[in-house]
């Protein structure tokens, strides 16, 4: 929940701007009308309200909106860079130029947060993570790889196995379109067949390792290995 939907970023406790709640009062209102038209103004909105409460307007595609940080500062496409590194023989740092010039994969899942809203058939298009795993040539030693986010804040885990499913994208696209700044872009992770928080946006780093590093949700209780239904204690149906 990062600034956007269930990336898994949580900030307790923080009061509500009065810009802010007028700004949702506004575009609820407007919302009924042109609920289509007002979508990205409301990314705009959300991408300032730590409540969670831009979820609940109308256009919001069914996602929820967090952050565990005050803001998160954008990346262009000229600005944007990804570190590979660690436990590699070739590290790297792409642009997102040369992200979209690489193989790219498209998977239509369902998305489920691990606090019980789903979000049917949602397309996602990017990098193989594999693929770039494969392209920095990693070393014998490695057991699993850690991402790192530019909020500066958030980070996540998968096993080295987990990392190479064919389901798992480096995902540049979200919904037919380029991911936005507040959905976490320009890159953000996609793990298809875990709970949502496994998908870390703002992505900035990967570092191959030697053993998994629990993430930042992780280490507040949340499992590791986050499968859809088999994990959290939940039973939720899994992601298909």
């Amino acid at each position: 929940m990062g600034g956007v939907d269930s990336t898994a970023h949580t900030r307790k406790g923080t009061p509500v701007g009065r810009r802010v709640v007028l700004g949702l009062l506004g575009l609820g209102a407007a919302g009924v009308a042109a609920g289509p038209y007002l979508q990205k103004a409301q990314d705009t909105v959300a991408g300032k309200d730590p409540t969670g409460l831009t979820g609940l307007l109308p256009g919001g595609g069914g996602f929820r909106y967090y952050s565990i940080t005050a803001s998160v500062p954008e990346r262009t496409a000229e600005t944007y860079t990804l570190s590979v590194d660690g436990l590699v023989d070739r590290p790297g740092t792409f642009r997102l130029a040369e992200l979209q010039a690489m193989p790219q994969r498209r998977i239509v899942h369902d998305v489920q947060c691990v606090t019980g809203w789903r979000v049917p058939d949602t397309p996602f298009e990017g990098v193989p993570l594999a693929h770039l795993l494969d392209a920095a040539g990693v070393r014998p030693g490695a057991r699993a790889v850690r991402f790192s986010c530019f909020d500066g804040a958030y980070t996540e885990s998968l096993t080295l196995d987990q990392a190479r499913r064919d389901d798992v994208l480096v995902a540049l696209r979200m919904q037919d379109a380029p991911i936005s700044h507040s959905h976490g872009g320009p890159a953000r992770l996609y793990v298809a067949p875990m709970y949502f928080y496994k998908s870390a946006k703002w992505l900035s780093g990967i570092t191959v390792t030697d053993a998994v590093q629990p993430g930042y949700w992780e280490r507040n209780g949340y499992d590791v290995d986050a499968w859809v239904g088999r994990s959290n204690g939940r039973d939720d149906a899994p992601t298909a």
